[in-house]
């Protein structure tokens, strides 16, 4: 059990950092997944800040092909994470059971999975991971992807390597090798090496290592899967080419973009509806019939009886096997050496061998210059410069091989001018010579003040990120601009922020008639609410005097309540400049008239001496009677 309430009842899957099992949220009676991260990240308190972060971000998003997350925690020395159980299988048992997928098969798994990331993606969250192993089949055909933020949360460990390259080797993009770092288009090259596989039934590059197949990607292009296997679609090809491109600027913007672009392909190829079936002998199917045995507590078995089996909640490390080793059969027969019968066999076997270590030597000499220079050779780490002032920072990149270039960067505690760091970070491994931006410190964060109604949502969201906020999904609103682009932010551009603080995104759901509301004797930023809230912008505040509204309340507006006009449209907001007339009787003349002059009024005294010692018996206009300023109160006073 973990936290008194999660019961683990069968594994599912194992990986290097996590297990996957088959539990039951106790409270609620449902099914559920389990994923228990490994013990050594429970005493990182960077990944459980992480951890819980992704956690609440991805819980927020809503899509029917996004695997739903529950509840996250850690119970003793295990962190985890419930989540949606889909009974079914994953896209890799899929492909291991049918090979290669024709066009609409393809167009059936990888569609929903896109708009499921493009979801995550209008809410600034990236994947990092995409593989079939995190797509999932339900057993009624939905298609699901999982593992949102996690790789982001051991990224964030102490625990976790600087070297580690994060991720799964074969879909990283260009970009995740070189730096690490990681947007939406690096999700939409794994995914196009994804469509790739999918297509092909292998993925596009191969090698000895994870390395070696990592940094082939940064030197060559994804080649056409039509290459592979006969009847691939031009068009397909060209999807995959777009999405794979090494420069992130020539890819898709998000997965929002590229599913579009699938759909129209499967229009212009009349591709026909397909259910995606389940994979039969997946791992949920086989943790269906296993639950897991309660075990007392019994650290020495009795004799003759077996020990207890251990609890399958305990994550083992998994062990990494390099490279396979033939087993010999035992009862197989040596094969016979052969022989040369024109060369005696001492001079045949000395010749031969020292043939053969010749050879081997030069290849060995060869592979390893060539895979040094490809994996190590070519690159060179990043040098720390941060909290150096600009000139000794940009001196210091080029002593060490790199051109620079400098960029703008917020910070909440570097001062402007400071330099905050190096993109890419240092310690990262990157070629010589490469063009390294030296970040220098901008100040605070603010959300960005040149983005406007109508900007691509994509570029709003990467334009927050560069000044380290948060751009947060929040729906549509009614606006002038085109549908679908950007309607508004809030808070307003220009507003200053702590580092790492939400902005709201809407987007535009186009121009559509509304009614002006009625605001009148709200006050000025009640009334500003309502008539966003409506569709229309304030244009301007203007303040004049109603001596039914008291002052820095709304009178009305301009066009006035009722008038039909188009969303995005602007008015004028008439705020009531009223001054209520204090009440100042008993009080001695002089006191009333410092306080009714302080207010903006004229003051007449009626008293039968002139003194500001006199009491004040009377005054009009009355008490809290609206009066516009400037205007004449008149006191009496005794004596």
């Amino acid at each position: 059990m973990l936290e008194g309430r999660y019961r683990i009842d069968a594994p599912i899957a194992r990986g290097g950092m996590s297990m996957v099992f088959r539990g039951t949220d106790t409270r609620l009676d449902r099914p559920v997944a389990i994923k228990v991260m490994d013990p050594k990240f429970a005493s990182d308190p960077q990944f459980l800040s992480r951890f819980e972060f992704e956690a609440r971000a991805v819980a927020k998003l809503k899509h029917p092909s996004l695997v739903a997350v529950y509840d996250q925690g850690v119970d003793g020395e295990y962190p985890f994470l419930i989540m949606e159980l889909v009974e079914g299988g994953t896209l890799r048992e899929l492909l291991r059971e049918r090979g290669p997928m024709p066009p609409h098969a393809v167009r059936a798994v990888a569609e929903p999975v896109l708009r499921a990331i493009g979801t995550a993606h209008d809410a600034g969250l990236v994947h990092r991971d995409i593989k079939p192993e995190n797509v999932l089949i339900s057993d009624a055909g939905e298609v699901k992807i999982a593992d949102f933020g996690l790789v982001r949360a051991v990224a964030a460990a102490n625990t976790t390597s600087a070297s580690v390259i994060l991720g799964t080797a074969a879909y990283l993009s260009p970009e995740q090798v070189t730096t690490g770092t990681a947007d939406a288009r690096s999700d939409v090259y794994s995914f196009g090496i994804l469509i790739f596989e999918l297509l092909t039934g292998r993925v596009p590059f191969t090698g000895d290592n994870s390395l070696s197949v990592a940094y082939q990607r940064v030197e060559n292009d994804v080649p056409a899967p039509s290459q592979f296997i006969d009847g691939v679609p031009a068009e397909f090809d060209a999807l995959v080419a777009e999405a794979t491109s090494r420069d992130p600027a020539k890819r898709f913007a998000d997965a929002n973009q590229m599913a579009a672009n699938l759909q129209a392909v499967a229009m212009t190829l009349n591709l026909p509806p397909y259910r995606v079936p389940a994979p039969r002998d997946s791992a949920e199917h086989l943790s269906e019939a296993f639950r897991a045995p309660v075990a007392a507590a019994n650290p020495v078995a009795p004799p003759h009886e077996p020990a207890p089996p251990r609890p399958v909640a305990q994550p083992q490390h998994t062990r990494v096997v390099t490279a396979q080793r033939p087993r010999l059969d035992e009862h197989a027969n040596p094969p016979a050496p052969l022989h040369n019968p024109f060369v005696p066999a001492e001079t045949h076997t000395r010749r031969t061998g020292l043939v053969w270590v010749g050879i081997v030597t030069a290849l060995t000499l060869l592979v390893g210059i060539g895979g040094w220079w490809l994996g190590v050779g070519r690159y060179t780490a990043v040098p720390p410069i941060a909290g150096m002032d600009s000139e000794r920072a940009v001196a210091v990149l080029e002593q060490a091989g790199f051109e620079t270039v400098l960029r703008q960067k917020a910070s909440d505690t570097i001062p402007v001018g400071g330099v905050v760091g190096t993109d890419p970070s240092a310690g990262s491994r990157v070629t010589k010579s490469s063009t390294i931006a030296v970040l220098i410190s901008n100040g605070k964060p603010r959300v960005p003040e040149d983005i406007k109604p109508g900007d691509q949502i994509s570029a709003v969201n990467a334009a927050i990120r560069d000044m380290g906020l948060q751009p947060i999904d929040s729906g549509e609103a009614a606006s002038t601009a085109p549908k679908g682009s950007l309607a508004r932010v809030e808070p307003a551009p220009g507003t200053v922020l702590p580092m790492g603080a939400q902005v709201k995104v809407y987007r535009s759901k186009g121009s559509q008639p509304v009614n002006v509301p009625d605001v009148r004797g709200k006050t000025t930023e009640e009334a500003t609410q309502a008539l966003t809230k409506a569709g229309l912008t304030v244009r301007e505040v203007k303040v004049q005097f109603d001596k039914s509204i008291e002052a820095d309340k709304a009178i009305g507006t301009d066009p006035a309540v009722g008038t039909t006009l188009q969303s995005g449209d602007s008015v004028t907001l008439l705020v009531s400049n009223a001054i209520k007339v204090p009440n100042v009787m008993g009080q001695n003349v002089g006191n009333a008239r410092a306080k009714l002059q302080q207010l903006g009024l004229r003051v007449e005294v009626k008293s039968l001496t002139d003194s500001d010692s006199s009491l004040v018996i009377g005054q009009v206009p009355g008490i809290n009677t609206n009066v516009e300023a400037g205007s004449v109160v008149s006191l009496t006073a005794l004596p």
